[in-house]
This record gives structure tokens, sequence and C-alpha cells, in this order.
């Protein structure tokens, strides 16, 4: 059985992580999730990623604490870990099914979007073990207010997907049956979009909460400029004069 299912559809990747129950994260999967973002990344018919797990229980439960070879893993192989999950350079939408704790939580927040279903809950335990939750360590007070953050890392507790929302560390709570048709829906909305542009903004957005106004300015500058003089922008003003949508060709 394949640790990870990857599907394309109508230029979305779909990425299912496939360790029932609780789809836990071990060194095999890891590897497989970072290979398929990797080629998902560089694969031109592939505008956006989504994300889940096998089965409504679970989207990630967390490290496998029976792998050795993982839970032992270096600080230096962790770090290049959270590097690669969070370079990946098209958007994705994490569809949030049930747990998601924390290697969960770390994927989980690694994406751009994230949708919940009502049974799901967030999370690092990581403090109970004695071991620190890498990139939520570094981000959560980045993504919703320090004090909520702070709680939550401190305690290890899990917040319920509607304090999640309340929270603004999801976009929105649908019904588990709903969950991933709406995020279907809300990748192929993505897709309508110049791809060349939407990288760009994924790029100024993240790097715009460690830099100041003036360096952001200078990264818009020449991240937009070849955009702006590309084929693709070209053929978005043409089909809008057109009354058309756009073809996009990433170039």
């Amino acid at each position: 059985m394949s640790v990870l299912i990857y599907e394309k559809k109508d230029k979305v990747g779909y990425i299912t992580l496939n360790r029932p129950p609780l789809n836990t994260m071990s060194r095999e999967l890891s590897r497989a999730l970072i290979n398929t973002l990797h080629d998902m990344d560089n694969d031109p018919d592939i505008f956006v990623g989504v994300i889940t797990g096998t089965g409504e229980r679970s989207f990630c439960a967390g490290a496998d604490l029976t792998d050795v070879e993982h839970t032992e893993a270096s600080e230096e192989w962790e770090a290049d870990y959270v590097w690669r999950l969070t370079s990946v350079k098209k958007p994705l939408i994490a569809a949030v099914n049930g747990y998601c704790l924390g290697a969960g939580f770390t994927l989980a927040l690694a994406c751009d979007i994230r949708l919940a279903s009502e049974k799901a809950s967030f999370g690092t335990p990581d403090q109970k073990l004695n071991t620190i939750d890498c990139y939520a360590s570094l981000m959560l007070s980045r993504l919703i207010p320090a004090s909520v953050a702070m709680e939550i890392l401190m305690t290890g507790d899990r917040i319920s997907a509607q304090e999640a929302y309340r929270v603004g560390l999801v976009n929105r709570v649908v019904p588990s049956a709903e969950l991933v048709p709406s995020a279907e829906v809300l990748a192929q909305k993505i897709c309508g979009n110049g791809p060349l542009a939407l990288w760009a903004c994924k790029e100024l957005n993240k790097r715009a909460r460690t830099m100041s106004l003036e360096d952001g300015l200078c990264l818009f500058k020449s991240l937009t400029g070849p955009i702006l003089k590309s084929e693709d922008t070209k053929e978005g003003i043409t089909a809008f004069f057109e009354k058309r949508p756009p073809i996009w060709k990433c170039k």
C-alpha cells in the first residue's frame, strides 16, 4: 500500500496522506510528500495543490512514534524538511479532516489556505513529550493572536475547528462530506487566475512578513516586471476584452 496517493485533475494536484487509521507521519511518508510536492511544483499542468488525509478520522495525527528513524531525526533534518515544505511556489490548500496534530499541524500551517471539517482539531502536543514543534513554534504567532498561539504551544491542548476558525487559523469549517468538494471548488476558482501572478503573490505575501516596506517594494518590482511582459498577461487582457476565459500557458 502506498503511503501517499497523488492524483491530477483539471490543473489541480490532489495529495492524500494514506497511513490509516491516523495518517501519522513516518520517514517514508515525509519523503514521499516532499518528492511529490517537488514534482507538482515543477509540473506546468498543475496550478494548485490540495492536501488531505485518508478517511474522516485524521488529517495527520503527528509523527509515528514507532518509526525510530523518524523520531530520532536530527534538528538539521527537521529544519530542512520544514524549509522544503514552505518553499513550494504554487498555492496549497489543506483540507483538514479530523486530527491535525504535531507533524500534521506543521503541514497544515505550511499550506496557504486551510479548510476544516466540523470534526477537525488542531494542536501541537510535542511539549508533552519534551520535544519541540519547529514550524508551529516559529510561525503560529504570525498567523493568529500571539496570546492564543502561546496557549496552544505551552499547554499542548487541542483546539476545535470552530475555535480555529474564530481565531483565523482556518478559512472555513464545513461538514465532513463537503470538505474535499469544497476544496475542489476553491482550487478551481484559484486556477482561473494567472498562475504566474499567483506564484508571485504567494512569494510576496510570505516574504513580506519579515521585510520592511521598502524591501518589499523592491521584491515586488523584481517579481512583477517579467510577469507584466509575459504571454499570460497579454492573454489575460485579451480574454477580458473578448469576454472569454483565458488560456494560461505559464509563460
